[in-house]
């Protein structure tokens, strides 16, 4: 029996809320409401447009323009990211910015902050990375940043409070990293640092 082309983009909307909605859970940020209530706009603007204009919209096409607009910060950080690591700075914090002006929900605003702060400290700006992962740290209360992404910070801070000789703030964040995310690249990175400082050569 065939689905009504209406019903089946309502049934791929409801879906895609579900699996995402679960995949935050997983990551430990919890359920976005602003999440939530734009793919329910985004739905009801383009079943609702498709169906007064006439024009069956694909499905597929249907969950890309649901994902490009829901994810729109996520995706800006991920190109941004790929610029920073080749050190293409004058392209990534543009669009960093970009990131943060797009209305972000409360986990992906956080996301944006922890890697421009990552970006900042491979820069060279190093006043200017320790102020932004403590902002982040400051403000973070879960469910709203995820275990992995609060590692990244607290190592990165880590890091850059030991290249400002900030040694005993610097083994506190390495702490915190081993016990929040065992077994993790980041734990492993963080142990490493920590036998450094002990004078101590790392076993990894």
């Amino acid at each position: 029996m065939a689905i009504n082309p209406t019903v089946l983009l309502l049934l791929l909307a409801c879906l895609y809320v579900l699996v995402f909605g679960g995949l935050s859970f997983a990551r430990r940020e919890g359920l976005s409401g602003q999440f939530v209530l734009e793919s329910a706009l985004v739905t009801a603007l383009l079943v609702g447009g498709t169906w007064l204009a006439g024009v069956q919209l694909s499905p597929f096409l249907f969950l890309l323009l649901l994902y490009l607009i829901t994810m729109r910060s996520r995706l800006i950080v991920d190109l941004a990211n790929l610029f920073a690591q080749r050190k293409q700075f004058h392209l990534a914090f543009p669009l960093y910015r970009l990131g943060l002006a797009w209305w972000p929900d409360a986990a992906s605003r956080l996301i944006v902050l922890v890697n421009r702060g990552a970006a900042e400290l491979l820069s060279g700006q190093l006043d200017v990375a320790i102020r932004t992962m403590e902002d982040v740290l400051e403000e973070i209360h879960r469910p709203h940043l995820g275990i992995k992404y609060e590692a990244a910070c607290r190592y990165n801070l880590g890091v850059a409070y030991e290249r400002a000789g900030e040694t005993a703030k610097a083994r506190e964040q390495f702490c915190e990293v081993v016990e929040l995310f065992p077994g993790s690249p980041y734990a492993r990175a963080a142990s490493n640092a920590l036998e450094r400082q002990k004078g101590k050569p790392s076993r990894d």
